[in-house]
């Protein structure tokens, strides 16, 4: 028969009633209130990723935002028009319950102990159909926080109903706008000034070189006041809004928008601000400080659309390979394509438990906990570098999976391609986050609270294993404690092999933190897998998964 699949091809038309290691995860590890408020929402949204959020998605994707810098008569309106299917999506993330479970003065007071992994519940289903706009609703939900702790009361009254609305229409979307030329990571290098004209509000004047989400209604920006020292002790931040605080204008010039390789959906541009209105937040040197709060949120951010991409790469090949025959058979009855399952399932596994384990470590530290405060410090970075680098690796080879047809743009694997190769750069890329784990073993205890954590969880394994890890983290801390002797460049040179196999070690205690009788069908194979990649390799006969252990680790139900 002259077909590509076999005629009984079905695939998931919902993606949280299909996904059984999600559903595990909030079965015992969210509450029976959050449960219970998210169940009809995650049932719903997981129904619309799964099918109208598709079509919407690639419509967004190849019909981006349009800048129309003049109006009919002559006038600089620097207006960024969307296509109906971006607002219909960002419909889709508003009614969602993202934000009002965390911002809702009820519901934040309710679920104070989970909001986050509450939030990211549905961010993560989202962000399997739609990436784009994950971003701009990264952004809102860190002006949130941001407005939270550390804007006046009347700012605060203002502007989170405009943030935690059910209303799309009543919605304000967040932007954080920090990278300008002269440094790009190095944001002590930056230039934009700050002129004080009338008791908190400054004139901001000078270029950012990357603005996402440029059209949002609430901005924090960088900016260095007149006579502030120099590098990052000398930023201020400051809240910048469409209008001034008279109702005028504020006037911010949109140079271009980015013309990007991915995520295609948002608008990206280059603005020069001239007089730009801004009201300072905190003192004048806090603002890096201040700003991290916003950048580490958006890390964990980044986490989540890495797992969901890396998700929904797998289980687009899954869906494919389990009905097409080749070679007189069907693919998954191949050893090499089992053993490819196995390791991209094994990646997707160790993955997704690393992520909500940082997620719930900031739950506890935004409640109090001190030790999570140290932890989550040396965790994010952590967590944002392996998930960006597992996830391109993994979406690649996912479509290879899928031959030619995965490579073609009518069907979803080249959009999600292309949109994760971000993941890596956004917030900071991988050596950033080298350097950022590093900053933190020195000045915080969260290494020592990880090392800890490993050490304790090495008895759920077998003696066999639990002697090699063992013997292998001793020698990983010994090198952590000499490496502070080195000079820098030998430290920078050895901290990524050091804090990569440190991940590894995360991974696995992360995945025996949440294992119980039901996941263990998911969780024990992936932990095989990682205990196998630290161990010195040597060739030897291998025997391949059965298809019946690939149906168990994915855990997948059309």
């Amino acid at each position: 028969m002259n077909r590509v699949l076999d005629k009984d091809f079905a695939v998931s038309h919902n993606f949280f009633e299909s996904d059984l290691i999600l559903k595990h995860f909030i079965d015992k590890y969210i509450s029976n209130a959050g449960r219970a408020f998210m169940l009809s929402k995650l049932q719903r949204l997981g129904q619309q990723a799964a099918g109208e959020m598709n079509p919407l998605s690639l419509i967004a994707d190849k019909q981006g935002p349009v800048l129309v810098k003049r109006d009919f008569y002559g006038e600089t309106i620097n207006k960024v028009e969307f296509h109906p299917a971006y607002e219909e999506l960002t419909k889709i993330a508003v009614e969602s319950g993202m934000f009002s479970v965390k911002w809702e003065p009820n519901n934040r007071q309710r679920f104070q102990q989970e909001r986050h992994r509450l939030g990211f519940l549905a961010g993560y289903l989202y962000a399997m159909s739609e990436s784009g706009l994950y971003c701009p609703l990264c952004m809102t939900d860190g002006v949130a926080r941001l407005i939270d702790r550390y804007c006046d009361e009347e700012d605060k009254a203002r502007l989170l109903p405009h943030i935690y609305t059910e209303n799309p229409e009543h919605l304000y979307t967040g932007a954080m706008f920090l990278t300008e030329k002269a440094g790009g990571s190095d944001v002590g290098a930056n230039l934009v000034t700050a002129q004080q004209y009338w008791e908190k509000y400054y004139l901001l004047n000078g270029e950012k070189w990357f603005c996402s989400n440029v059209n949002a209604e609430i901005i924090f920006a960088l900016a260095r006041p007149h006579g502030a020292v120099e590098g990052t002790r000398g930023l201020g931040i400051f809240l910048v809004e469409q209008q001034k605080r008279d109702g005028s204008k504020n006037e911010m010039d949109v140079i271009r928008l980015k013309d990007k390789l991915g995520v295609r959906s948002m608008a990206s541009a280059e603005c020069i601000m001239t007089d730009t209105e801004g009201k300072l937040v905190g003192e004048k040197g806090q603002g890096f400080k201040i700003m991290t709060d916003m950048i580490n949120l958006s890390r964990l951010y980044n986490s989540v659309a890495a797992i969901s991409g890396m998700r929904r790469a797998l289980i687009e090949a899954y869906q494919f390979l389990k009905y097409r025959t080749t070679f007189g058979a069907n693919v998954l009855d191949h050893a090499l394509v089992r053993t490819k399952l196995l390791e991209l399932g094994a990646l997707n596994v160790a993955n997704f438990y690393i992520t909500w384990r940082a997620i719930e470590t900031l739950d506890k530290a935004d409640n109090g906990d001190t030790q999570a405060k140290d932890l989550i410090r040396f965790l994010t970075p952590m967590v944002k570098k392996i998930t960006a680098q597992d996830t391109v690796y993994s979406v690649r080879e996912s479509m290879e999976l899928m031959g030619g047809l995965g490579y073609i743009e009518d069907g979803v694997m080249p959009k999600i391609m292309r949109d994760v190769m971000v993941l890596p750069i956004w917030e900071g890329a991988g050596n950033i986050m080298l350097l950022d784990m590093l900053r933190a073993m020195v000045k915080s205890k969260g290494s020592q609270v990880m090392i800890q954590e490993i050490q304790a969880s090495m008895d759920q394994l077998s003696d066999v294993d639990a002697a090699f890890l063992k013997e292998d983290l001793y020698q990983v801390q010994k090198l952590a404690i000499s490496l502070l002797t080195q000079n820098k460049d030998t430290i920078e040179a050895t901290i990524k092999p050091l804090f990569e196999r440190l991940t590894r070690y995360y991974q696995i205690t992360s995945m025996l933190y949440y294992r119980d009788e039901e996941s263990k069908a998911w969780i024990n194979p992936a932990i095989d897998y990682l205990i196998s990649q630290l161990k010195p390799q040597k060739l030897a006969l291998v025997r391949p998964p059965s298809r019946e252990a690939i149906d168990q680790l994915l855990a997948w139900e059309i």
